[in-house]
């Protein structure tokens, strides 16, 4: 007995649904970071963790996570500061290395969950 399959390949489609998975899992990734990091970020006033933004640029599939105050380079990089309990500098640099294998899972599960459907 044979069998015969006819499959149809619309890899243009295909390639939307992947880059459109992609750029979810990115910003969920990006948001993940941010929130870890607002958890630790220096706090006075809250003024710089409310600066804390994800971004991500569509055309390159790129996310970022920023804190936008004049201060904000200085209060990341400043090892000497002190912070109250449970605040750090390297604020955003230590969430991101802890989180890489979240990020990396956020990501590629979007990534599948775009080819499924």
């Amino acid at each position: 007995m044979t069998q015969r399959a006819r499959l149809r390949w619309n890899g243009a489609a295909a390639m939307r649904g992947t880059r459109a998975g992609a750029v979810r899992g990115l910003r969920m990734a990006a948001e993940q970071v941010l929130a870890e990091s607002r958890k630790v970020v220096p706090i006075e006033e809250a003024t710089l963790e409310r600066s804390g933004v994800a971004t991500v640029d569509e055309s390159s599939l790129t996310a970022a996570v920023s804190y936008d105050t004049p201060y904000a380079i200085r209060q990341h990089e400043e090892l000497n500061y002190r912070h109250d309990a449970g605040r750090s500098a390297k604020y955003l640099e230590r969430p991101l290395t802890e989180q890489a294998d979240t990020v990396a899972e956020i990501i590629a599960a979007q990534l599948r969950r775009s080819l499924r459907g």
